[in-house]
Formats: C-alpha cells, sequence, structure tokens
C-alpha cells in the first residue's frame, strides 16, 4: 500500500517543494495550508489531495487529519512545516506580533503533534518531522524572536522522543539554512515602531546580507530531499542539515566568544 505523507504549510516554498517531491517517489499526500485559494498548482497532480488547516485553530486540523484518513486511509509521516519569521529589532516588536509569531512557530506545530499522536501510537509507528532551522542552533543579528521559536522547536522535539520511543514513532529535526524561499521576503514579518530609530544603522548593515543569502541559496527541493530521506533511511538519526555551511559545527568546535565574533563579521561587516 502506497504510504501517506501530512504537510503544513503547502501552498508555497518547502512545503510546496515537499508534497511534489513525495508526490514523485510515489507516496500520497495531504497538502495543508490555511487558504485553498492557493491550491490550484497541487490539485492538479495525482495523489495530492489539499486540505484547508491552520496550525493556530485546532479544530481545523482535527478535520484536515480525519479528512486525510477518509480520503487515504492512513498516515505515515507528519511534516509540520507551517511558519514565517518575525524579523527586527525585539524592542520594536508589538506584544502581538510576538504572540502570533509563537502561536504559528511553536504552539501551532505543537497543535498538530497533539492531535497526530493518538492516531499513531494506535498503529505503533508513525514519523513526526520538524523543520527547525540552522536559526534553531545559532543567532544571527535581528532574529531574536524567530530564534526564540526554533530553539524552542529543537528542545521540544529533542524531548519528544524519549516519551515516543516505545510506540516505535520517529521524531525528525530538519535544520535548513539559507533556502530560496518567500522566507526573505513575503513570508517576512518586519518588527516596527514609530519613532524608534535606534537600530536603523544595525539594520541597515545586517539586513541586505541575510538578504542575499537567500537569494544565492537551494531552493526547497533541497529540504523536501532532506525530509525524505528523514523518513525513508531506516535510521534512528534525529537532526538533518542542509545547506547551513558548517554554520553548526563550527559553533560547537569555537570558544562561544569568538564564534559570535565570527557572526558580526559575516553579517555586519
Amino acid at each position: 500500500m502506497e504510504k501517506v505523507i501530512f504537510i503544513t504549510g503547502a501552498s508555497t516554498g518547502i512545503g510546496l517543494e515537499t508534497a511534489k517531491y513525495f508526490q514523485a517517489k510515489n507516496w500520497r499526500v495531504a497538502a495543508t495550508m490555511r487558504s485553498l485559494d492557493k491550491a490550484s498548482d497541487l490539485e492538479r497532480i495525482a495523489d495530492i489531495e489539499c486540505f484547508r488547516l491552520d496550525v493556530t485553530d485546532p479544530e481545523s486540523i482535527r478535520r484536515a487529519i480525519a479528512d486525510t484518513l477518509d480520503r487515504f486511509g492512513r498516515i505515515d509521516a507528519v511534516v509540520n512545516n507551517a511558519g514565517y519569521g518575525l524579523i527586527g529589532a525585539f524592542e520594536a516588536a508589538t506584544p502581538e506580533q510576538i504572540e502570533r509569531q509563537f502561536a504559528t512557530n511553536v504552539f501551532g506545530l505543537m497543535n498538530v503533534c497533539r492531535e497526530i499522536l493518538p492516531y499513531f501510537r494506535e498503529q505503533r509507528r508513525g514519523y513526526l518531522v520538524n523543520i527547525s532551522s540552522v536559526g534553531g542552533r545559532v543567532t544571527f543579528p535581528l532574529y531574536s524572536l524567530y530564534h526564540a521559536t526554533k530553539w524552542a522547536v529543537e528542545g521540544f522535539s529533542e524531548s519528544l522522543q524519549y516519551e515516543l520511543d516505545e510506540f516505535n514513532i520517529r521524531v525528525k529535526i530538519i535544520e535548513p539554512g539559507p533556502i530560496k524561499t518567500d522566507f526573505y521576503s513575503r513570508s517576512q514579518d518586519l518588527t516596527k515602531r514609530e519613532g524608534l530609530t535606534a537600530y536603523d544603522a544595525l539594520e541597515a548593515r545586517a539586513m541586505p546580507g541575510m538578504k542575499k543569502a537567500g537569494e544565492d541559496a537551494p531552493d526547497g527541493s533541497a529540504v523536501a530531499e532532506a525530509i525524505y530521506r528523514s523518513v525513508t533511511d531506516g535510521s534512528r538519526r534525529m537532526r538533518y542539515r542542509v545547506n547551513t555551511k558548517g554554520l553548526i559545527t563550527l559553533r560547537r568546535l569555537l570558544p562561544e566568544g569568538m564564534f559570535l565574533r565570527v557572526v558580526r563579521s559575516v553579517i555586519l561587516k
């Protein structure tokens, strides 16, 4: 029987590329997204079914999982991909922006995990693939709130694997570096406070290089390939890196002060 993957945030970027990649590998795909208005490209592909899902709305998650099981009869892997970046000086962020960042990137991911776990436990198998980031292991200027969510995803996922091991449920963490997606443009939310100019010089130095890193990066298919490997290689490996350029290894090897100086010299040159 063909296997089934359930993907959040599948309308663009990594989620879209993952849906197409798995379909090409003969999986059946439940591609979920907040608005089905963006589903037209995927709906034309065989073995891909699109479902509405907002990770901040638990009822929509339950409905999408139920509809997937009705349509395909099983779910073998869940990819928690939905998310975005809140970028800019922390001081300039509104409480609403901060709450939305955590509601989507952290609590939304947890919502999906909570809803799928009873099904995975009952069948005593399944893969939870949580999309983190190189930003879940190292940090860059002006990404403090985004980093906070991805560090949370890392800790949550690593601890969760202890709880799920006896049920043969595998937790996988994908750690992309720069990837050419909407993350650096449409999907970003920027912090800005009227009259607060103290961080303008820092933003002027840091943002162009960060944007260029995204423009020069591989596209989401590189991450899709890593996701596919994580659910098919049969290993107990937990973390999979994509285009991290050795930063995580460098962080582990260098003294902290030296590593932070390296980041400053590269980003704030």
